[in-house]
């Protein structure tokens, strides 16, 4: 039987194989064509801007902007919206017909970068999908270069939000989604080019933890309330800070308060957000646990950007999206870079809603990233030399529903009492409300931020060896156990390769979209591994 979609991009992909029916996260066969068509529609125009750079041409900020809000449409749980994809190929290829016409040569372009939207488009998409290309070896790592790419785009698109653009990196996106499409590179060329992603990975991280300090200052060690009010809220999930402060601004004496959920979490940690006396705290978890969280907040919630769960009805008309984020029949928030966005309709609605149900109470502490650390370095490394911190163990990356997870809970209790997690990303939620305690004042959980916020860790390894006098960031006592789930884990992953890193231990499972070969190469060349038993594994790693 002819499959109705295929999808790998995700952890939790059926049989971890790759969705063919229906995607684990919700998304239909239409929508999967759509986003496939999307990604080789903005190839084919990476194509063209990559050529005209070739021939002298300037690519504008607007140009730039079109590949990076493309790719961040199709991450997983960003956008069930066929319309919304829809319209945005018909955009970029409005735009590819101008681009093509200043091109001098247009001998070598591939078809997608000629394709001018003629024909049947369903059809066309189950041709360009993530099966087009028959060599697996070939194939796997195009997809992880694809991948990663998406990852970046996500964190320069909050980059770009708050202003802050890199015209070399956004040179480099374009250049290397153009070579995915070049099926006579071969495996040793693609595994350079995946290196050289996560490269500029380390870039787009650098350039939006720029852009957030920059605009917020640094985050610091912050209790985070984690009970309610009895105001009406607004709930706010995603990882967009500049969504976030508008909307803080807006409802400044309305009577409505504000609450971050998921991967929002940090933002609470940001003195500049500090100052709404109203921005009460985190509600909830994880992003899995929307429906029950979400119905019982109460409020109107608003999605910045993934993971959408796709919602009840008991509180669709309470769910907002914006930026790359949409979901049919929910209310879409438009507003363009540098523009103003009007949360006004979601904060009328909010008035009129009971306030949210308590779920938990007391506090979390947050606002450990690379500044806050890194000024606690003289305490932290006393700790290291008297032995009191035997290892870090870098426990960032992504939650999900599998029950598999829950191994990252275990794995966080049953660490000795001379470890220290660093962690990153929604992952957290699986021991960032256990009491671990501390050693000397330093929590033994050292919470640094979103996903985005991997860089810190990066950061502060490089800092440690520096202090420690060491040549290689692999003879610091630290051990990677990251947990994955989409395309902004992948990323963080090819950074830390790029970076010398080695022996990450991935799970909880490796990626479908990685061939037996290409895992091969990865163990080999990067000491890549999965995971085991807490049991083994604790034993393994701190050995």
């Amino acid at each position: 039987m002819e499959n109705k979609m295929f999808c790998y991009q995700c952890q939790e992909t059926a049989n971890c194989t790759g969705c063919t029916i229906t995607g684990v996260c919700g998304k239909n066969p239409q929508v999967a064509a759509a986003q496939d068509l999307l990604v080789y529609v903005t190839k084919g125009y990476c194509e063209v801007t990559t050529k005209l750079r070739k021939e002298g041409t300037n690519i504008s900020d607007a140009e730039n902007r079109m590949v990076v809000m493309n790719l961040f449409m199709t991450i997983t749980n960003a956008n069930f919206d066929k319309e919304a994809i829809e319209n945005r190929i018909h955009d970029t290829l409005h735009v590819k017909k101008e681009l093509l016409k200043k091109v001098r040569d247009t001998s070598g372009l591939t078809e997608a970068a000629l394709w001018d939207g003629s024909g049947d488009w369903e059809a066309i998409a189950r041709k360009v999908g993530v099966l087009s290309n028959p060599d697996e070896d070939i194939r796997s790592l195009q997809q992880l270069i694809t991948y990663g790419i998406k990852g970046l785009c996500a964190y320069t698109k909050h980059a770009n939000a708050l202003m802050h653009t890199d015209p070399k990196l956004d040179a480099f996106i374009q250049e290397a989604l153009a070579k995915t499409l070049d099926n006579s590179l071969t495996v040793e060329e693609l595994v350079a080019l995946t290196l050289k992603t996560g490269e500029y990975g380390v870039k787009g991280m650098a350039m939006l933890d720029a852009a957030n300090t920059g605009a917020y200052g640094n985050p610091e060690i912050t209790a985070v309330n984690i009970g309610v009010r009895k105001n009406p809220g607004i709930l706010v999930s995603g990882h967009d800070l500049r969504d976030l402060e508008m909307l803080l601004e807006q409802t400044k004496g309305t009577g409505v308060d504000v609450y971050t959920h998921s991967e929002m979490l940090p933002a609470c940690s940001y003195p500049a957000f500090k100052k709404y006396p109203h921005f009460v705290g985190n509600y909830g978890n994880a992003w899995w646990q929307q429906k029950e969280e979400f119905e019982a907040f109460n409020g109107p919630i608003l999605m910045t950007t993934n993971c959408i769960v796709p919602p009840k009805v008991s509180y669709k008309d309470r769910l907002y999206t914006t930026g790359a984020a949409g979901y049919p029949g929910c209310t879409y928030i438009p507003g363009g870079l540098g523009e103003k966005k009007d949360f006004s309709r979601i904060i009328e609605q909010a008035k009129k809603c009971p306030p949210p149900k308590e779920l938990e109470f007391g506090t979390i502490p947050g606002g450990f990233a690379h500044a806050q650390v890194i000024a606690l370095s003289d305490k932290v490394v006393a700790a290291v030399k008297s032995g009191k911190i035997k290892k870090f163990v870098v426990m960032a990356g992504c939650d999900g529903r599998m029950k598999s997870r829950e191994y990252y809970t275990e794995f966080a209790q049953k660490l000795p009492g001379d470890t220290v997690i660093l962690t990153a990303g929604c992952a957290k939620y699986r021991y960032n409300k256990l009491a671990l305690g501390d050693i000397n004042g330093i929590p033994r959980v050292l919470d640094a931020g979103q996903c985005n916020d991997s860089y810190s860790l990066a950061v502060i390894a490089l800092k440690l060896k520096e202090i420690f006098g060491l040549d290689d960031v692999n003879q610091l006592p630290i051990v990677y156990n990251i947990a994955w789930y989409e395309q902004k884990a992948v990323i963080v992953l090819l950074a830390l390769l790029a970076l010398g890193v080695k022996h990450i231990h991935l799970g909880p499972t490796l990626p479908a979209f990685l061939s037996p070969n290409v895992k091969n190469v990865l163990i080999e060349q990067f000491g890549i591994g999965g995971i085991s038993t807490v049991d083994e594994d604790i034993v393994k790693f701190l050995s």
